[in-house]
């Protein structure tokens, strides 16, 4: 017997499962995820699976491990302070691809060197500046460096990655490690949003290897991949960048397990964000183009998902504007009423009741804050310092701890930093209160919503005077906008189609007339025509509405709430290489390899001389990472042009992947 155990690490659930001899599933477990210790959480759920088929630690064969903590991190801003060290760029590049605003006014040095497109050097290193940068102590928890055309020569990378870790001892993302395709401030953006992660990655799988060697499993871990694929745990650590839309892969994975379906929608609702992905021909589609997340499009190739700030605990927002008002959910997450009420019940439900019985609605009535322990506060200024001293470690009301506006900024900047977490009403309280949740405080969900029902709308009256009112009409907000999410999904899929119309047919007063069977005159009817598998813990309590709200078929499958946990076990390995061959001049072939550029005076010696060096290193990583039994393919892109009755080569690009299971302890 196998026994293969899966673990998910999600914005409020942690999961395991068992799955014997990669067929079935004996045993699964959920535990509310521990955010300032990600460690305890995994331990309760694992600690849980093995009492239920009351098995050994050591039994298991096999250990791996999803997350959404990388993805929950971008879309909320979240990450440790970042130093960017930019070789060879104009600084006004700085603006492109959202470069300026990832940076959130962290340190960066733009520095002259760099290479041209052939990979040679274009303006010499400036050392000094960087040593004497370095110098002021930038106070960071990691660097990130991107050079001009490293991916074709990454020399000016390496250096200037030596001195900062001779000079610092802090990590450094070096782009040409994470991307082989041009296009320098995008590539400097993944390496800023990788080094942003290492911290909180480092945390969250360092723990997870020494919780799991306590309790007695000795098993290899892996970690699964923005792409579905598995990695070890130790790459994972090099490069965090890679697990973002870790958890939402899974589930595709997980959702084909546990189907067999070939073609579908499959939507994962989780606390955080909603990930929805089309499953075409047993395959999740690869975005070749970089991942999304939140504002941000990186270069790492993950799982073709949309990716929205919509789940069970997102922020539910007041619309003022019309006459009988309403109100939208997310992007951002907060503590669900419910649970810090669970947790905290000695202050939430006082400081409820004492909202309630005011006369006037107070700005933060129905929000409360509460500090993370063991998260590096390195860069605050003073009044941020003085607001993160004012919270302390307990659950506060909002409204204690804010004295001034310009506090509710530090406020923000302390949320962003993944240092204190805010709490506030919930489409889970609305979920509670309609019975379709009964996991915390049913009375603190009951007073939030009354409380939110006092506001105003355009015609004067309140919101909602019931408070099952309020929650039907958060309920109803989320079952829309999760219609929203799948029709824009499938609209994108079909983008050609269109004419390159897009996800705003979404919003299509027609379309939206015909969802809803409007009878007039014109008949109109419209739905998705495709079946949708709904996953995540919540997914049978707002699915089946969705489902009828867009004529369309919701599959819920058996174990669809732990569908992350069992897709991070039942991946395979798979390790991509990528280069390239240039001809700077007539009869020169140039191979760009991480070493430096070299050239051959033949177009097949030089293709086979990659090939040789990209399968070297793929089946290097695979077999680094636990692969046994690789298979490896190879896939050419030659471009050619006619000239003067010739045929010219142009560019090459050589792909490579190197497959297999991974290897199971004994």
């Amino acid at each position: 017997m196998t026994l293969l155990l899966g673990i998910d690490t999600g914005g409020t659930y942690t999961d395991a499962v068992l799955i014997k001899d990669e067929a079935h599933v004996v045993a699964s477990a959920k535990s509310l995820t521990t955010r300032e210790d990600l460690a305890i959480g995994i331990e309760i759920v694992v600690l849980d699976v093995l009492k239920q088929v009351s098995v050994a630690p050591s039994d298991v064969s096999l250990a791996s491990l999803s997350t959404t903590l990388a993805t929950n991190a971008l879309v909320e801003g979240q990450g440790g302070r970042t130093g960017l060290v930019y070789i060879g760029f104009d600084p006004l590049d700085l603006e492109a691809h959202g470069l300026k605003d990832a940076l959130k006014g962290d340190p960066v040095l733009a520095l002259a060197g760099g290479h041209d497109h052939s990979g040679m050097e274009a303006v010499s290193l400036n050392e000094g500046a960087l040593r004497d940068w370095l110098a002021q102590d930038q106070a960071v928890s990691a660097f990130a460096v991107a050079a001009q055309f490293a991916t074709r020569n990454p020399s000016h990378e390496q250096r200037v990655t030596q001195i900062i870790q001779e000079v610092t001892g802090q990590p450094v993302s070096a782009s040409h490690h994470l991307s082989s395709k041009l296009n320098g401030p995008k590539r400097a953006l993944t390496a800023l949003l990788n080094a942003r992660l290492i911290g909180l990655t480092h945390k969250l799988i360092g723990r997870a290897e020494g919780i799991l060697l306590e309790i007695g499993i000795n098993a290899p871990l892996m970690v699964v991949r923005g792409d579905g694929a598995l990695i070890s745990a130790a790459m994972a650590k090099e490069r965090p960048i890679e697990t973002i839309l870790s958890g939402p892969a899974a589930s595709i994975v997980g959702a084909r397990w546990l189907t067999g379906l070939d073609h579908a929608l499959v939507s994962d609702i989780g606390g955080t964000t909603t990930d929805i992905a089309l499953l075409r021909d047993g395959r999740p589609k690869i975005d070749t183009a970089g991942a999304q997340v939140g504002p941000y499009r990186t270069m790492v190739e993950a799982v073709a998902m949309r990716t929205s700030g919509l789940g069970g605990d997102s922020e539910v927002h007041f619309v003022s504007e019309g006459l009988s008002g309403g109100v939208t959910l997310g992007p951002k997450r907060v503590l669900p009423l419910s649970l810090m009420a669970h947790e905290a019940p000695d202050v939430v439900l006082p400081a409820l009741a004492k909202q309630m019985r005011a006369s006037m609605l107070g700005e933060f009535d129905g929000m409360f804050v509460r500090a993370l322990g063991g998260v590096d506060s390195g860069g605050l200024n003073d009044r941020d310092i003085d607001v993160l001293g004012r919270i302390g470690h307990r659950t506060q009301s909002l409204e204690e701890v804010l004295k001034t506006r310009m506090e509710a900024l530090s406020l923000r900047r302390l949320v962003e930093r993944g240092l204190v977490q805010v709490g506030g009403l919930t489409p889970s309280d609305a979920s509670h209160a309609l019975g379709g949740l009964d996991l915390w405080n049913h009375e603190a969900a009951i007073m939030g919503l009354k409380l939110f029902g006092r506001r105003r709308t355009g015609s004067g009256d309140q919101l909602a005077v019931d408070p099952l009112a309020m929650a039907k009409i958060i309920v109803d907000r989320l079952t829309y906008q999760t219609g929203q999410a799948l029709l824009s999904t499938a609209f994108a899929e079909e983008e050609a189609a269109y004419n390159g119309v897009p996800t705003e047919l979404a919003q299509n007063e027609l379309l939206l007339r015909g969802l809803a069977r409007a009878s007039g005159l014109v008949k109109l009817e419209a739905g998705l025509n495709v079946d949708v598998i709904g996953l995540g813990a919540s997914a049978s309590t707002y699915y089946p509405a969705v489902g009828k709200a867009l004529h369309c078929n919701v599959i819920l499958p058996e174990h669809a709430g732990v569908a992350n946990a069992i897709g991070a076990v039942v991946g395979r390995i798979t390790m991509r290489r990528t280069g390239t061959v240039t001809s700077p001049s007539e009869g020169v072939f140039r191979v760009h390899f991480t070493q430096g550029p070299k050239d051959f005076l033949a177009e097949d010696d030089a293709l086979k001389a990659l090939e040789n060096y990209l399968i070297l290193q793929a089946e290097t990583d695979a077999r680094d990472s636990g692969s046994g039994d690789i298979q490896t393919r190879t896939e050419y892109d030659i471009r050619r042009a006619w000239a003067e009755s010739s045929d010219v080569f142009i560019e090459a690009t050589v792909s490579v992947e190197s497959s297999g299971r991974p290897r199971v302890s004994d």
